[in-house]
């Protein structure tokens, strides 16, 4: 019989469990890739609570991508415009500790910055946080989830004291009412969205709402599509709450006993009455009430958001707006409600338990809190007043400080901002004007590899040990089932090292993943995110549990948050938000007509370091495209897969149009995956800017302002080089 090992989809944030089995089996002959390299065994693990047994097709093909492109040895330069030369590991550490040093001691710690990932294990960013922000006494560590989930962060601090989505999956198939914004589930979250799909099909009582601009694969399964104008978010949240107020479908007891500031949210909402909100959203009042009705007759109504809500100069607004509607009908804490943020990557959840951003601290503690920067300081042995009480640089800030000299050491792992940062353009002379890059990662090339000075290769998640928390908070140990190709290490093992050779080897004298983590829980002691009860041994023997789980506690964790309706505030009350809609950043006008929004497909993550080696999934999306609403379409004379230029105020593109009504008139989507590697002047964004929320630093990635012209010339689809044709070899 096969032995498979368990381990967890490193995708998104919907945290598959996977079982793992050697390529040759019993009889059979071993499975290789067209390489030559055998290929693993991938299934849904149906013990795990999360997917049971479920999952997509990128957890289904991830072992192709193995032994594609690695990056097996450390390599090294001394500028941009020299090849890379390889190098073992003691002179890249020899070189980057003597760097390092030398920065600390003549520019201080301010101008070091480390930027990684939500594709870390916990143990990596537990390691790297003690590194920077308790060693170096810099908070300038960010990640890509800046990009990604910090205006929920954000929100759910504001609004209950605390982070952690209070939800569980379980919660789909129990609600009445699912109001999914600013995510399409269907192809980013696709095993939570067949959970829940599969329970409205079977319930036809329960509702399902999703708002979106775009008619998706999420849209097409529900009860009410609202097709709202980009930036109408909060128009839309306030109008539903206007008439559930005007109807009396609050519940007055919570409220009263439970939450604060409602009279500043009542006073705000009585402006948005159904015709106004219609007007801005661009949808009919009768389906505004018919949303709102589903609300208000509903005894358990769950929200589900993701990107479309969260990258958003308002970001931060529109999540405690979608929580206010929860707190005004007593919606959370009770099986099948609450507000439900869907974690945009495998282990942002974790990262943030962690204190991976640069505002925060492991335990879900803040650097501006002089009581938590003193916990941690004591946890690990430092010297009072050694954590900075300033918030470090965001991930934006970090490109702005390239810009103006103050950044003088970049350390990326893990991560491609060369294609996912905001406005490419700037960012890409930004990284080019960096005096020391480091960049870390498992393949080779990428677009961000052609900035670096060094080179350092990591290990990837199936030949490193390690836990990672899904969007649920539940708790996965992710075992190693191969070893790392060449001299390929795992991030945690790299921080350390530099931490020994930078003078603080008793800060990190870890003989294993396993004791890095079984320091990192201590440190979660009588936090919100309490996980003392939870180690690498249990996990293995008793399988996933969810967070809060104590020490000594029985195993499964807590599966909601604030079922005593009190929550981490000082007076135990959830608080209201009373937000008026600003609208998008950059709205339309007559020189740039067009909101362009942006999102993931199907098969594809993020810049397609990983996906893009897969043939399965390249041949599922051989190109990128525009989605263009035919009206649009037939003024400016394009036609289907006509090649379009689309320019914003800071650079432009070109992409094959797709004609289709299932995006808004006024409104194209091109996806986000493609950088200079896998297509030419496709990169979305080059398009989008850097304007962010002023609580959470996220940028409004999903949408700015774009024109459109049409190239007078059919996109040669039968011409495309191929992915392999455009890697360069390692």
């Amino acid at each position: 019989m096969t032995e498979f090992t368990k381990t967890l989809c490193p995708y998104c944030g919907v945290g598959c469990g996977l079982e793992v089995s050697p390529p040759a089996q019993l009889g059979k002959p071993t499975n290789r890739d067209s390489q030559g390299n055998p290929i693993w065994r991938v299934r849904g693990d149906k013990a795990h609570p999360s997917n049971q047994g479920m999952i997509c097709v990128k957890g289904a093909t991830i072992a192709e991508s193995l032994d594609k492109n690695r990056l097996h040895y450390p390599m090294l330069r001394d500028s941009l415009d020299q090849d890379f030369r390889r190098v073992s590991w003691d002179e890249a550490f020899e070189i980057i500790t003597q760097r390092i040093q030398t920065i600390r001691f003549t520019s201080g710690p301010e101008a070091i910055c480390m930027y990684g990932s939500g594709q870390f294990q916990t143990e990596d960013y537990y390691i790297a946080q003690k590194l920077m922000k308790g060693c170096l006494g810099t908070n300038n560590f960010d990640a890509n989830s800046r990009l990604c989930m910090s205006s929920a962060v954000a929100g759910y601090i504001q609004s209950f004291g605390a982070d952690g989505p209070p939800c569980c999956y379980e919660d789909l198939e129990l609600t009445d009412c699912a109001f999914l914004i600013g995510t399409n589930a269907a192809e980013c979250h696709p095993i939570v969205f067949n959970r829940l799909e599969k329970y409205h099909k079977k319930n036809r009582k329960v509702k399902m709402i999703v708002v979106d601009p775009r008619r998706t694969q999420t849209a097409e399964a529900a009860d009410l599509h609202l097709c709202i104008r980009p930036g109408t978010d909060i128009d839309l949240l306030n109008g539903i709450a206007h008439l559930l107020m005007r109807w009396g479908s609050v519940d007055p007891t919570f409220i009263d006993d439970c939450t604060s500031n409602f009279p500043a949210y009542a006073e705000v909402i009585r402006h948005y009455s159904p015709e106004v909100v219609a007007h801005r959203c661009g949808i009919s009042v009768e389906d505004l009430e018919t949303a709102a009705r589903y609300w208000g007759e509903s005894q358990k109504v769950l929200s589900l958001w993701s990107m479309g809500v969260n990258q958003s100069s308002e970001g931060t607004a529109k999540v405690r707006t979608i929580i206010n509607l929860h707190l005004m009908t007593g919606q959370i804490g009770k099986p099948g409600a609450g507000p439900f943020s869907l974690t945009g990557q495998p282990n942002a959840m974790g990262g943030r338990e962690a204190g991976g951003l640069a505002h925060l601290l492991p335990g879900y503690r803040s650097v501006k809190n002089a009581q938590h920067r003193e916990e941690v300081e004591d946890f690990w042995g430092l010297k009072p007043g050694q954590i900075s009480p300033h918030p470090g640089l965001t991930a934006w800030d970090m490109i702005v400080g390239l810009e103006n000299g103050t950044v003088e050491l970049l350390w990326i792992a893990a991560t491609n901002p060369a294609v996912s940062m905001p406005d490419l353009e700037r960012t890409k002379k930004a990284l080019l004007r960096s005096p020391f890059t480091i960049y870390q990662d498992a393949y080779y090339p990428t677009e961000t590899a052609a900035y670096a000075h060094v080179l350092l290769p990591a290990a990837q998640w199936s030949e490193k040990t390690g836990v990672m928390t899904n969007s649920e908070r539940i708790v996965t140990l992710c075992q190693a089932f191969r070893n790392p190709p060449g001299k390929a290490k795992p991030d945690w093992e790299i921080f350390a090292e530099v931490g020994r050779r930078l003078g603080f080897a008793d800060k990190f004298a870890f003989a294993d993943s396993a004791s890095v983590y079984a320091e990192f829980v201590k440190i979660t002691r009588d936090r919100p995110c309490e996980m003392t009860g939870i180690s690498h041994e249990q996990l293995k023997a008793e399988g996933p549990t969810q967070w809060p789980h104590k020490e000594n506690s029985v195993i499964g964790g807590a599966k909601r948050l604030y079922t005593d309706l009190r929550f981490h505030t000082s007076d135990g009350r959830a608080r209201f938000a009373a937000y008026h809609s600003r609208g998008l950043a950059e709205p339309p006008d007559p020189n740039y007509p067009f909101v362009l929004t942006n999102g993931r497909l199907y098969g594809h993550w993020h810049t397609q370091t990983r996906t893009g080696r897969i043939e399965k999934i390249r041949s599922m999306y051989p190109e990128p495209f525009i989605e263009i609403h035919p009206r649009d379409a037939s003024y400016l004379g394009i036609s289907e897969n006509q090649l379009v230029e689309v320019r914003s105020r800071r650079g432009q593109a070109r992409f094959p149009a797709k004609v289709t009504k299932a995006i808004a008139p006024g409104t194209v989507f091109v996806p986000m995956h493609w950088g200079a590697l896998w297509a030419d002047e496709a990169e979305a964004n080059a398009l989008t800017h850097p304007k962010s929320c002023p609580d959470s630093g996220q940028p409004e990635l999903k949408a700015c302002a774009v024109q459109l012209t049409p190239v007078n010339i059919e996109f040669p689809t039968n011409n495309l080089p191929t992915a392999s044709q455009r890697m360069l070899s390692c």
